[in-house]
């Protein structure tokens, strides 16, 4: 059996994790919205056609904020459509998806869901084929309280009190050739520029997400951060990163090391927006916002199958990436690094919720099932607030095809505002178990009040309609903390939870 440590100090402080960490994404893409959260055919539609058993399943995962209505669909979006009466709202060709939008979801309507499900609105706007003009508009639409052209419009369309949307993306992967109205890092930043200032006008209290590259492998990766930042950085708040993994050759221990490349990403684009801060002489910190992130692959050739045969139909089945365990295991550790980096990373939305690239999926007019992903975020999103404390892990490592000495175990811990403590980890060893030290000390006398463990023999295992717990989380027996020290045992190749409390005072 392998050994390894972490020691853990009251006082090797990260920072705080801010809520929306835990966030994430519908898009206007396949069947997260028709045949997602929205199915006013199915036995279990509320008087507003949402699907009773989706609002359940998210709410049992705590997502305080979900970003809409894309995303690439976004570029291509007219926000006037979205509002009225449906019987008026156009139809639309999406040239991002090649599908038929029929904005029978709406902002008003998805506001009404995202209250039924404890979540805040982070709207995406369109910088690729529409401007700053049509940004601002949107705002006094959505937050100005009336007594204006669009705040009147709201109250005509039923929705007297403002939706006070917070948080707003100023477009989406902007530097990409797939994006409808692609831009160079000099036009978007000055497009993003002008939105911002004029939003802010509009709403002072809302904060602002430019743009940031695609992905580290973008060309213009940096330069981009740069240039656009220079142009935009006194009136923005956060910069945005987006990454995706995948495992099309089934190298385990290469794709469970995927993780160090996101700790660079992150890393990357920070000191990026403290070079420019240096430049500018600004005092002002920008933060990021991871706004989309997860695994995906599965479903490409699938996708390119749909395509040929169903193009411009409404809610093609597309991006349903049938999860596995060792999915599972990646984005536990996914969650493991943004919680590492929660000084930084302050928001993040896993991309996304339901159906496409998503832990819950659906059958249309059936059942409503989590897959082997939602466990590690469900568990993350419920322990992982609080602080972020700085652990001190001593681990065996290994070689993979792309990286070099991976740490055996990852991990993060957390201490919550009740003083209890988290950590979480990932054995990314395929064979063998591994015995982990904790050394708590200076957290006084505690307890171990759960070890939370997710494993499974077959890394393809994925969950079913039929078989929705063939990958499913289980405990196993707790131990004893001796003058703060404690060693539990790892399974290989498992996601862990170990949770403490306090011990109470006699």
């Amino acid at each position: 059996m392998k050994k390894a440590s972490i020691i853990l100090d009251r006082d090797y402080l990260i920072g705080r994790i801010d809520k929306r960490l835990f966030g994430s994404f519908i898009e206007h893409l396949g069947r997260a919205v028709y045949g997602g959260i929205y199915e006013p055919d199915h036995p279990l539609a509320d008087e507003l056609g949402f699907r009773k058993d989706v609002i359940q399943a998210v709410r049992e995962l705590n997502v305080p904020l979900v970003r809409y209505p894309g995303g690439n669909f976004v570029s291509g979006f007219q926000w006037e459509d979205s509002v009225g009466p449906r019987e008026s709202r156009p139809k639309r060709l999406d040239l991002a998806w090649f599908t038929t939008e029929t904005n029978e979801v709406g902002l008003h309507e998805f506001a009404d869901w995202a209250e039924k499900v404890d979540s805040e609105i982070m709207y995406a706007i369109n910088l690729g084929t529409r401007g700053p003009m049509e940004a601002r508009d949107i705002v006094e639409y959505a937050n100005h309280p009336g007594n204006s052209r669009y705040s009147d419009m709201r109250i005509a369309n039923g929705r007297k009190d403002p939706f006070n949307i917070r948080l707003w993306c100023l477009g989406n992967e902007m530097d990409g050739p797939w994006q409808m109205g692609q831009k160079t890092a000099y036009e978007y930043g000055r497009i993003a520029n002008d939105a911002a200032k004029m939003m802010k006008w509009v709403d002072p209290s809302i904060e602002l997400v430019a743009c940031g590259s695609s992905g580290s492998g973008m060309p213009t990766f940096g330069d981009w951060e740069l240039t656009m930042l220079n142009e935009c950085y006194e009136n923005i708040d956060y910069v945005s990163l987006h990454r995706y993994y995948g495992n099309p050759t089934g190298d385990t221990a290469g794709f469970l090391a995927r993780t160090m490349d996101m700790d660079d990403f992150i890393r990357s684009v920070a000191s990026i927006c403290d070079a420019v801060k240096g430049k500018k002489h600004s005092k002002k910190q920008i933060h990021l916002s991871f706004d989309e992130w997860n695994v995906w692959y599965h479903s490409a050739e699938q996708d390119k199958e749909i395509w040929k045969q169903d193009k411009w139909n409404r809610a093609l089945p597309l991006l349903e990436d049938v999860y596995n365990f060792e999915d599972a295991l990646l984005v536990g550790s996914m969650l493991i690094t943004l919680i590492r980096n929660a000084d930084r990373v302050k928001i993040a939305c896993l991309a996304q919720l339901v159906n496409v690239i998503a832990p819950i999926m659906t059958r249309n007019g059936g059942g409503c099932w989590a897959q082997t992903i939602y466990y590690p975020f469900m568990h993350a999103s419920k322990y992982g607030r609080g602080t972020a404390l700085q652990a001190i892990v001593d681990a065996p490592v290994y070689d993979c095809s792309d990286y070099e000495n991976v740490p055996v175990i990852d991990a993060a811990a957390t201490r919550g505002d009740d003083d209890s403590l988290t950590v979480f980890c990932v054995n990314r060893d395929l064979t063998e178990e591994c015995a982990l030290s904790l050394d708590l000390r200076s957290f006084g006398d505690l307890r171990m009040t759960e070890h939370i463990v997710l494993h499974h023999d077959d890394v393809n295992a994925v969950n079913t309609e039929e078989n929705p717990r063939e990958v499913f989380p289980g405990s196993v027996p707790t131990a004893a903390p001796d003058h703060g020290r404690v060693t539990v045992k790892l399974q290989p190749l498992s996601w862990n939870v170990i949770r403490f409390e306090k011990k109470p005072i006699d």
